[in-house]
């Protein structure tokens, strides 16, 4: 069997219709058998960048809106290496995803993922995850926002007249990858191969319509600091799970005691890659995080916020809920780039 090393798939990609697909993930070898399905791939598994902008959009119910958003979608690509070449070195990337109530009218009633549907709200006895509508999610990353800033300027420019704007949040990169709340974020999340195989659904698990795509979710999380700097740094690091300063994981809670976030927010043996991003702005009182979910399995993540605003027993929610509120909760399925391309067709 012959081999590509990643290096030479990454020249590979630079010459083909997909070359805004850097890769953090790849495996350092990769069989020629499974290059093609690497070549197909949005770029998911990409760089965590300086900047992120979070565009959540409704596709419009009047004449001609459909073909239009088809029309653009499929031009991601092209878009998306028109801004890329300014600065090749700046990891620009965009990741499309489509959400249950648009999947037929954008992808003429292509064969469904079998577990694309609308976010499930999640009620625990004191916090919810609310559920919130979204026809089209749009990830876009680099490590100059101005580059994000042009990408979304072009791609609105292409929807325009098409869709609404429900959500437009734009992240920043905070010092070593912190949280507002001053948590390294992002610390479980799978590297090397095993992030494109927590990511990516193969072909062997039974969901051939999302073969070479994956499940997204994305949450808006708001923060009241206020309430959060009154608990001692020991208080804060019990409810995370981890030390303040040098990241190091503390020993899980014995059953039943209370667990704290880093435990809940995971489910044993799946892992999810996410890029979350903080966002606020200290003039309008307002810091958050965009939590923002890629997984192979959807389960694995309604399970994740299961256990967070349920409890695990019932009744333990996380408590870092009881500081940081849910404002917008959605659900997509992000296919592949052949097929986001063909929406053109």
């Amino acid at each position: 069997m012959y081999l590509l090393t990643g290096s030479l798939l990454l020249s590979r990609l630079a010459t083909s219709r997909t070359s805004w697909l850097p890769c953090r993930h790849l495996p350092s070898v990769i069989s020629c058998a499974n290059a093609t399905r690497y070549l197909s791939m949005q770029p998911i598994t990409t760089p965590l960048t300086q900047a992120a902008t979070f565009l959540v959009l409704r596709v419009l119910d009047k004449p001609d809106a459909v073909d239009k958003v088809r029309a653009a979608l499929a031009r991601t690509s092209d878009l998306s290496k028109n801004v890329a070449v300014r600065d090749q070195t700046a990891a620009f990337a965009c990741t499309v995803g489509i959400g249950s109530d648009a999947w037929d009218r954008l992808t003429r009633a292509a064969p469904r993922p079998k577990e694309l549907h609308p976010f499930v709200e999640m009620r625990g006895a004191k916090h919810t995850a609310p559920s919130t509508p979204g026809d089209v999610l749009l990830h876009i990353r680099a490590e100059r926002r101005d580059l994000c800033f042009e990408f979304e300027r072009q791609m609105m420019d292409a929807l325009d007249g098409a869709v609404d704007v429900i959500d437009d949040t734009t992240g920043f990169r905070y010092f070593d990858g912190r949280d507002l709340l001053g948590f390294v974020d992002g610390t479980a999340n799978p590297v090397g191969s095993d992030a494109s195989n927590s990511v990516f659904v193969e072909a062997d698990d039974g969901d051939p319509a999302a073969t070479g795509g994956s499940y997204v979710v994305v949450q808006k999380y708001l923060h009241d600091m206020r309430a959060w700097r009154t608990l001692p740094t020991e208080r804060q690091e019990s409810i995370v799970g981890r030390q303040k300063l040098d990241n190091v994981e503390l020993d899980d809670a014995a059953e039943p005691e209370q667990k704290s976030h880093k435990t809940l927010a995971s489910v044993e043996g799946h892992d999810i890659l996410r890029d979350n991003m903080p966002f606020g702005s200290p003039g309008t009182d307002t810091f958050g995080t965009y939590f923002i979910g890629y997984s192979r399995k959807l389960w694995v993540t309604e399970r994740m916020l299961e256990r967070m605003f349920v409890g695990d027993p019932t009744g333990k929610h996380d408590r870092i809920l009881d500081y940081s509120r849910p404002v917008t909760g959605s659900t997509f399925f992000v296919p592949s780039a052949d097929m986001l391309e063909s929406l053109g067709d």
